[in-house]
C-alpha cells in the first residue's frame, strides 16, 4: 500500500500544466447564479463531466435542482464515485459557482481569463472554489491513470449555489439524495483554510441575522419636536445593542477567533431621500456570530428588552424580527477525519495542522447537520471575491496530495 501511495504522490507532482489547463477553462465559464445576475452552473458542470469521463470515470450521477430563473431551468449538481477497496468513502467538496467580478478596472487582467505568474494563477474563481475542484480532477484522474484501486472509495461532489445560501446545492442533494452518504465516510470541503495549511475547521458559531425597524414620526427637519426621529432612536438602539449583548454574552472559547460572540450592526437601508426631512422610518440589520452554547432564543430577548427601553426613551415604536437563524456545528477535534487529516497535512506540508472554529459559515454546516461528519480545510492565499484572486498551482497539487494519502490510509482511519 505504501508503495502505491508513493507512486500516486509521484503522479501527483509536477502537474502544473494541467493545473494551468483545467483553471483556464473552469475560469472561462462565467458560473455566476441568477441572485448575482449569471445563467447558473450548467456550462462548467458539463466541462467538469466531460473532463471525468475522459478519465474513465463511470459512476456519475446528477441530482440537480429546478430554477425557472436560468435558462437550463435546472442548478446542477454533480457526484462522482470511484469505487475502493472498501466501501466507506472519502467524500470531497466544490462548489461550482462563482461570485461577480466587482469593479473590472480593480483588476489587473481580465478576470474570465486566468493570468499565470509564476506560482501563482489570478481569475476570478480560482480559488473560491476551483482550486478545490481542480486538486479533485487531478486526484480522480490519477487513480484511474495508474489503474490504482484505493483503499477507501472516492467521492466527488460538485454543488451548485454556495455563494446565495445552498438552496439548489448541497441543501438539496442531501434533502434529495442521502442515500449517496453514510455517517461512517469521511467529509472534507476544501473551502477555507490558511496559506500554510495548517489550520482544520471542526467548528462553526451560530449565526443569527436581526431586522431591526423603528418607526417614529416624519416632519420637517427645522421642526424636529413635531416629529420622532427614527433614525436617532435607529442609531442609539444600534449602539445599545451592541454594548448590552456584548456584556450580556462574554463568555469565550479559545478555538474561535474573536474567541467570543460577536454583534455587529452592518447593513442600514435608505430612509428619506432628502437632508431637510426628519425619517419616520428607519431599518439596519445586525448580524450576530454566536459560540455554540448561547442560546439564540435568549439573544434574541435581550435584544428586544433593549428595544423596549430605546422604543420608551425616544417615544417610538422598534420592532426586532429575525431575517436567518442558523445554529452552530461541530465535530469532534480527535475525529477521524480530523485525525487522517493531520497525518496527511504533516507528511505533505510538513506542518503540525491545528484544530479551530470560525465565525463564518461554511456548506460542512449543512453535512454535520445531517449527522455526517465535515472537515474544512484547504492550503488557500485566502483572496476569494477579491480583485486579482489568486491560486497557488503548487498549493493545489499538495492539496490532492493530501487527499491522496487519506484515500491510500484506510487502515489509519
Amino acid at each position: 500500500m505504501f508503495k502505491t501511495l508513493d507512486t500516486l504522490l509521484r503522479g501527483l507532482a509536477g502537474r502544473e500544466d494541467r493545473v494551468a489547463e483545467l483553471q483556464a477553462v473552469l475560469t472561462a465559464c462565467q458560473a455566476l447564479g441568477p441572485d448575482n445576475g449569471g445563467q447558473g452552473e450548467m456550462e462548467k458542470v458539463r466541462c467538469i463531466t466531460n473532463w471525468l469521463k475522459a478519465c474513465g470515470v463511470t459512476a456519475l450521477s446528477r441530482v440537480d435542482a429546478p430554477d425557472p430563473r436560468v435558462t437550463d431551468g435546472q442548478r446542477p449538481n454533480l457526484v462522482a464515485r470511484i469505487p475502493g477497496k472498501s466501501s466507506r468513502t472519502l467524500w470531497l467538496f466544490g462548489h461550482t459557482d462563482v461570485v461577480p467580478p466587482g469593479d473590472l478596472a480593480a483588476w489587473t487582467s481580465n478576470p474570465w481569463q486566468v493570468r499565470r505568474d509564476g506560482d501563482f494563477l489570478y481569475g476570478r474563481g480560482v480559488e473560491d472554489n476551483q482550486q478545490a475542484i481542480v486538486s479533485m480532477l487531478l486526484l480522480a484522474e490519477e487513480v484511474l491513470s495508474q489503474g490504482i484501486t484505493p483503499e477507501l472509495s472516492l467521492g466527488l461532489v460538485f454543488m451548485a449555489d454556495e455563494e446565495t445560501g445552498s438552496l439548489y446545492g448541497l441543501e438539496h442533494l442531501l434533502n434529495t439524495a442521502p442515500h449517496f452518504f453514510n455517517p461512517d465516510d469521511l467529509y472534507i470541503v476544501p473551502d477555507a483554510g490558511s496559506p500554510k495549511g495548517d489550520v482544520i475547521e471542526i467548528a462553526e458559531k451560530s449565526q443569527l441575522w436581526l431586522k431591526v425597524q423603528t418607526t417614529g414620526i416624519q416632519c420637517h427637519g427645522s421642526t424636529p419636536q413635531k416629529g420622532r426621529n427614527a433614525f436617532l432612536a435607529g442609531a442609539d438602539m444600534a449602539l445599545s445593542c451592541h454594548n448590552a449583548l456584548r456584556s450580556a454574552f462574554a463568555d469565550a472559547n479559545p478555538l474561535f477567533d474573536p474567541p467570543y460572540s460577536t454583534f455587529v450592526p452592518g447593513k442600514h437601508e435608505a430612509n428619506v431621500p432628502n437632508i431637510n426631512t426628519v425619517p419616520g422610518n428607519d431599518v439596519f440589520y445586525i448580524d450576530c456570530r454566536l459560540l455554540p452554547h448561547v442560546d439564540m432564543d435568549s439573544v434574541l430577548a435581550k435584544m428586544r428588552e433593549v428595544a423596549a427601553e430605546v422604543a420608551e426613551k425616544h417615544t417610538v415604536q422598534i420592532q426586532v424580527s429575525v431575517v436567518q437563524r442558523q445554529d452552530a456545528t461541530a465535530i469532534p477535534q480527535t475525529g477521524t477525519v480530523v485525525t487522517a487529516l493531520k497525518a496527511a497535512i504533516a507528511r505533505i506540508y510538513g506542518v503540525q495542522a491545528q484544530a479551530v472554529g470560525i465565525g463564518g459559515a461554511t456548506v460542512a454546516a449543512f453535512l454535520r447537520q445531517k449527522g455526517l461528519p465535515a472537515a474544512v480545510w484547504g492550503c488557500l492565499e485566502n483572496t476569494c471575491h477579491q480583485p486579482d484572486e489568486r491560486s497557488s498551482i503548487t498549493a493545489t497539487i499538495k492539496d490532492s496530495q493530501v487527499f491522496a494519502h487519506i484515500l491510500m490510509n484506510a487502515a489509519h482511519v
